[in-house]
């Protein structure tokens, strides 16, 4: 009578932690239905940028320029000013970068280093491909591996508007620039 207590206890103890695991089982899945995944959201986390603008206008030596008017479509994603002394050597460098309206990424880089350091860190494979004239400035196109870019001197200052985005869209960003 002994020994056969002894087996049904064993079976008992199996039959009941499978029991166990399958409530465990139900519960985390009940609670997984009720947890967001993360579907359908928007991954770009927008950014404010006119304080900084402001900031950064008091402090460049050269004439910083920042858009306005862009519609809503243009999703600010990074801001950035960055001095001299704190830039490495790479001289006073204002950065505004943007998701364009159809989803690709243009920037505002603006600084007194010079032009062609500023087009070998932007633009790899930077080659000349055209000019371009918008709200009365004349822009050099130029054309990387994987970026475009639009080009032209602001004062002392070098202003770049590069990325994946269109020459029409970086044309749509120079337009809102003042």
């Amino acid at each position: 009578m002994a020994a056969d207590s002894k087996g049904m206890r064993g079976r008992q103890t199996v039959r009941d932690m499978v029991l166990s695991m399958l409530a465990v089982g139900f519960v985390v899945w009940i609670g997984y239905l009720f947890l967001p995944h993360g579907n359908g959201g928007d991954p770009v986390r927008v950014v404010g940028y006119q304080v900084e603008a402001a900031s950064a206008k008091r402090a460049a030596p050269y004439p910083l320029l920042a858009p306005e008017g862009l519609s809503d479509k243009w999703r600010a994603n990074s801001v950035s000013y960055r001095p001299a002394s704190d830039n490495n050597g790479k001289g006073n460098a204002w950065h505004l970068g943007f998701v364009t309206p159809s989803g690709q990424y243009a920037a505002i880089e603006q600084s007194d280093a010079p032009r062609d350091a500023l087009l070998a860190e932007y633009v790899k494979g930077a080659q000349p491909d055209g000019a371009s004239e918008v709200a009365g400035r004349s822009w050099e196109r130029v054309q990387g591996e994987k970026d475009r870019a639009l080009t032209a001197r602001t004062g002392t200052g070098t202003t770049l508007l590069t990325g994946t985005a269109s020459y029409e869209e970086l044309a749509e960003l120079a337009q809102a620039l003042k």
